[in-house]
């Protein structure tokens, strides 16, 4: 299994290209399921979970060919897949597959759209709380479906196909949103869905599928309009930037110090963040390729967040910012809004030299002077990032356990970290 080793104390200086966003990429992928025609994904970042989803639409009966790359090509550009899913040939999303990525989940709107049926697993993914499907399948059981929970499976059908309706979600949930919102999109008449996401990954996915020829109105609002259509057809569409991937590497840029570029970041998907990394005493300007930010050897300020839904600040941001806070000048305060058991980081952080204590929802967390490397292991995909920024600053050698995670969702972390001066290399077994 590999490790990631770091050798701390190195400033950040250089660029660093963005990649297409995992969150906006996955349900792009699942998509293609409501069409017999070709979708094109540009600016596609290669992630582990990539490959996965991959896997799991081919069980469905979705071919993907990725584009080669020529002699001389740029290689920080994304891939450019295309997926047709001429017939669905099984409209069984397994546990095998599901248990292993959540987001494999939303495939349940697709194939009852268009299939009018699915048989698919309840999820598993990162251990990062509960987070029930409810939401889901009371927002498809209102457009029409007959829904069963039976031997640890939903089991949706819809004989007549789903008929629009009004969706008002009792809380935002961007997973429900998703699913929903495309499954609506073949209904028969006009489905309005309230509270739902705003996040911008879920308007990429509603400007993919409006050039898919659905009709969409109110996407990164509150309120969708969807009025459903026969069939959809085939489209290209470009993978909007990662805005996860954008706050990682900024907040390790404020954590090293250095001046980084972050080539084709969008900073307008993220302002809560810039702003809260503002007011630690970083600088972050907008360029004509994206968005600089430096931090002079001034030390950090501590700043209190609160994560909460688009345009807050984002819960995938939260274990990052607490690393990041481990060493600011002072006392802040973290509050999870969004996941319960989104802390697993902490004990990790905590062998580095954190001083970090919880309380409920909140980590209450005391800059200290020097975090000191050592053997930590990586719980989730956004609990082991937070690691490797402690360690860029942590003096001596950090060694970061089960990277997998890391893989799921960052590209080429240890390139895009080594070629702005970080001491950082991956160890294989």
């Amino acid at each position: 299994m590999d490790r990631i080793r770091i050798r701390g104390g190195q400033r950040l200086n250089g660029e660093i290209p963005i990649s297409g966003a995992k969150n906006a990429a996955l349900p792009l992928m699942i998509a293609s399921l409501l069409t017999d025609d070709t979708l094109t994904l540009r600016n596609m970042p290669r992630l582990a979970d990539v490959n996965l989803l991959a896997r799991i639409l081919g069980n469905h009966g979705a071919d993907m060919t990725v584009d080669g790359k020529r002699h001389g090509c740029n290689n920080v550009q994304g891939d450019t897949v295309h997926l047709t899913a001429r017939t669905i040939v099984d409209t069984t999303a397994p546990y095998e597959f599901v248990s292993r990525m959540r987001a494999s989940f939303w495939v349940l709107g697709p194939l009852l759209g268009r299939c009018h049926e699915a048989r698919v697993s309840l999820p598993g993914g990162c251990a990062i709380g509960t987070r029930p499907v409810d939401l889901h399948i009371s927002g498809l059981a209102a457009l029409g479906a007959d829904i069963d929970l039976e031997d640890g499976y939903v089991i949706a059908t819809a004989p007549k196909g789903l008929i629009g309706a009004r969706v008002s979600f009792p809380k935002v949930s961007v997973g429900a949103t998703h699913n929903v919102l495309m499954a609506a999109t073949l209904a028969r008449g006009e489905t309005v869905i309230e509270n739902a996401a705003r996040e911008p990954e879920v308007r990429d996915l509603a400007d993919c599928l409006v050039k898919m020829g659905a009709k969409i109105e109110g996407a990164g609002t509150d309120t969708i309009s969807i009025q459903g259509v026969e069939r959809l057809h085939g489209a290209t569409h470009r993978v909007l930037p990662d805005r996860i991937e954008t706050g990682t590497y900024a907040m390790a840029v404020a954590m090293t110090g250095g001046d980084v570029e972050l080539i084709g970041a969008q900073g307008d998907l993220l302002d809560a963040a810039l702003d809260t990394l503002r007011q630690t005493g970083v600088t972050v300007d907008k360029t004509n390729r994206g968005l600089r930010v430096a931090r002079n050897g001034s030390g950090i300020e501590p700043v209190d967040v609160s994560t909460s839904p688009f345009p807050g600040f984002p819960t995938d941001l939260q274990a990052q910012f607490m690393a990041l806070m481990t060493m600011a000048k002072g006392r802040s305060e973290i509050t999870e809004n969004i996941f319960e058991n989104r802390f697993m980081h902490v004990q990790e952080l905590a062998r580095l030299g954190a001083n970090i204590q919880l309380d409920g929802d909140k980590a209450i967390v005391t800059g200290v002077d020097t975090l000191n490397g050592a053997q930590v292991m990586a719980t989730d995909l956004r609990a082991s990032v937070s690691l490797v920024i402690a360690g860029l600053a942590a003096e001596g050698e950090t060694v970061i356990n089960r990277v997998y995670h890391l893989d799921r969702g960052f590209e080429r972390i240890e390139r895009k970290l080594g070629d702005c001066g970080a001491d950082i290399s991956r160890l294989s077994e």
